[in-house]
């Protein structure tokens, strides 16, 4: 059972970049789907964006097009979120979770979670 590992958050300024590091130790993950998600307080944890197992394909949320993108490298067991223009409103806990499917954005279909890293926006 692979385990995951998120890294890099922290707190920032509006505007700033920031680039989240998500590590699977003890495991492959090149055979599973892999995603961003974030959840707020108070809030539903919800989908940033999601990637397939050899990385071909990628989908990002409305809210985040243009400004996060995803990007995974297999020979390392690793996958990053690349944040830029961050706003308050991104402030939030990330989790990358697994899912042995290629690919999806449903959060029920992801059967690894790591335990997340906390982004904290300032404006």
């Amino acid at each position: 059972q692979v385990q995951l590992a998120e890294s890099g958050g922290g707190l920032v300024q509006a505007g700033d970049s920031l680039r989240l590091s998500c590590e699977a130790i003890g495991g492959t993950t090149s055979n599973l789907g892999m995603g961003w998600f974030r959840q707020a307080p108070g809030t539903e944890r919800e989908v940033v964006a999601v990637i397939s197992r050899t990385g071909s394909r990628s989908y990002q949320h409305s809210t985040v097009e243009g400004l996060f993108t995803i990007s995974r490298d297999n020979a390392n067991n690793a996958v990053y979120l690349q944040m830029s223009s961050l706003e308050p409103e991104d402030t939030a806990d990330y989790y990358c979770p697994a899912t042995n499917l290629c690919i999806s954005t449903f959060r029920s279909e992801y059967e690894y979670w790591g335990q997340g890293a906390q982004v904290t926006v300032s404006s």
